[in-house]
């Protein structure tokens, strides 16, 4: 078994036993036609596996059979597991139910977003609990975030230099970034520098977070230690940042579904090399993954003209090179992790069987299962509990300022010209009740929002950036019953209209994470929406939507911690107000 990345010597030697035929292995997929990364072909070849880990692939079977597990693969085609370069394991899931349900479907590595654990866990445990997920078949990695992504009265606390540099130095961490405060670091931020720098001399890579940036900002982010960037909006961005260097990710999330168009205009483009091109869901929301995650890219990758065998490479070896993992993921070749996909036909990357660390994942359609590793309990991820109450005094409304809902997540300011003093705000008006509010109960910040809702009376989410409490709605009463009842359940998201609570997803583990399963999930989260749109909701992504109010890393104007925040400016507007 792996540990810190490793197996231990004595294993080592073990597995030598069982090429020279001292030992047995665990597995043997014989008959096999693999794609080789090294040569981008399909050879066939016995593929013997002793627990964890391939220790030989050729035209051998093993002297040494007993007890050993003989698949024939004759007829099918052998890929390796599915890497995803970028999940946001928080999404309302947890990292160990979207690892599950993205096993289902082959995708066998996830390399994940810490911000969460930032939030909800000190460091200790939030190490701690990492080792745990190095437990489960799905190899799970994360990167460490440079900053948080919105504004906080307590930052240094959470970010400084000492934990930044514990949090790049642990063996899971294979990341630093996404680097959202960029903007900082051109402006001379030399302790962003400095952490940028000692994530490149430990080795590892930076990704970026460059929405529209020209040649000339991708230069100097270039020169400042930036290594990768997945905000790719059209063909011509891709071949621009291929140009300078970078490693690409191509997106596909269920806010930005940009991998069809992506593909099809660097395929138009002429593109000869794929060697530095990834994709990625980027966090989607549940029922985006309905269908599972890069089993879905890597169809849509061959739809789109891209030659078969680097779409898989995408999606697998592209990935596991870039983060210097190629000696244990990524290909099919003696010493790398078992982690194997068995397909139907090349051209169908919706594996039948599935083995994650050698264990079966899926066994020929069939889903297997396994005992869970993490007892969220222990690391005090559990209900929320309160002492306080919303009261009708924290729906008072002054501030001039409201927030313009442009999309998803653009939002723009604007003059509140509605009388915000009244009970209910009136159906005929986009304007609605905004409320961030303090999850420990010590300060509140108070506006509208245009575009969210026409007419729902109240919806209330712990699930948001810092797990402070958004309200949204048109009638404070029914905002007062949407906080009583978030209370009762220990957090989640509540929706009110006349005073009936018409949906909830309750959140269980710290008011973020769901406790039951993906599939039951991505039923509750598709409820809550046809009830948001039933409202007036007029976007696509509302989870993202709440999540991304107090996102500073977004324009043009954010609630937060802090009050009502000019982006552009890094200015506060209008201050939080204290309980």
């Amino acid at each position: 078994m792996l540990e810190n990345g490793y197996w231990r010597n004595y294993e080592l030697r073990k597995h030598v036993k069982v090429v020279e035929g001292k030992e047995a292995p665990t597995l043997v997929l014989k008959n096999a036609t693999y794609l080789n990364m090294y040569l981008k072909q399909w050879t066939t070849a016995n593929i013997w596996i002793y627990h964890d880990r391939i220790v030989y692939v050729g035209e051998n079977m093993p002297a040494e059979n007993k007890d050993t597990e003989i698949v024939d693969c004759e007829g099918k085609y052998v890929v390796p597991g599915y890497m995803e370069p970028h999940a946001h394991p928080f999404q309302l899931y947890n990292p160990e139910i979207l690892a599950r349900h993205a096993g289902k479907f082959g995708t066998t590595t996830l390399v994940n977003d810490n911000l969460s654990w930032l939030f909800l866990l000190e460091k200790k445990k939030a190490f701690s609990i990492i080792a745990d997920f190095d437990k489960l078949p799905i190899s799970m990695y994360w990167w460490s975030r440079y900053d948080p992504q919105t504004a906080l009265h307590n930052e240094e606390e959470i970010f400084n230099t000492h934990d930044m540099m514990e949090w790049l130095s642990h063996p899971s961490v294979i990341q630093g970034g996404e680097l959202t405060g960029w903007p900082s670091l051109l402006s001379g931020d030399d302790r962003l520098l400095y952490w940028i720098q000692e994530t490149k001399r430990k080795g590892k890579p930076v990704e970026g977070h460059l929405p529209g940036a020209s040649e000339y900002t991708l230069t100097k982010l270039k020169l400042l230690g930036v290594s990768a960037d997945h905000e790719s909006i059209s063909g011509k961005d891709v071949m621009n940042r291929l140009a300078l260097g970078y490693q690409v990710g191509l997106r596909y999330s269920s806010i930005r579904p940009d991998l069809p168009q992506l593909l099809e205009e660097i395929v138009e483009a002429g593109i000869k090399n794929y060697d530095h091109l990834t994709m990625t869901t980027d966090g989607g929301t549940p029922g985006f993954y309905e269908n599972g995650l890069m089993n879905v890219c890597i169809d849509i990758a061959i739809q789109k003209g891209v030659p078969i065998e680097e779409a898989y490479r995408m999606a697998s070896f592209n990935v596991a090179k870039h983060f210097h993992l190629e000696e244990q993921l990524g290909c099919i070749a003696p010493g790398r992790i078992a982690n194997i996909n068995i397909l139907q036909a090349k051209d169908n990357p919706h594996p039948e069987s599935v083995l994650a660390k050698g264990v079966w994942i899926v066994r020929d359609g069939t889903e297997q299962e396994y005992s869970s590793s993490i007892n969220w309990e222990s690391y005090g991820l559990k209900p929320l509990t309160f002492d306080w109450d919303m009261e009708i005094s924290d729906l008072q409304f002054s501030i001039p300022i409201g927030l313009d809902m442009i999309n998803d997540v653009i939002i723009k300011p604007y003059a509140i010209q509605a009388d915000v003093t009244v009970e209910k705000l009136p159906d005929n008006r986009d304007d609605a009740f905004l409320l961030l509010l303090d999850k420990n109960g010590k300060w509140r910040v108070n506006t509208t929002i245009r575009g969210f809702t026409k007419n729902l009376g109240g919806l209330v989410s712990s699930f948001s950036q810092t797990g402070d409490f958004v309200f949204v709605g048109k009638s404070k009463q029914d905002m007062l019953l949407a906080g009583k009842r978030l209370k009762e359940i220990g957090g989640g998201i509540v929706l009110v209209h006349d005073g009936e609570i018409i949906a909830e997803i309750p959140l269980l583990l710290g008011g973020k994470l769901f406790a039951g399963s993906m599939d039951e999930l991505i039923e509750k989260e598709k409820s809550l929406k046809d009830k948001l749109i039933e409202f007036g909701y007029r976007f696509n992504d509302p989870i993202y939507s709440i999540l991304f109010l107090s996102s500073t890393h977004l324009p043009y104007i954010r609630i937060t911690q802090e009050g009502i925040i000019d982006i552009k400016k890094r200015e506060v507007l209008f201050p939080a107000t204290m309980r």
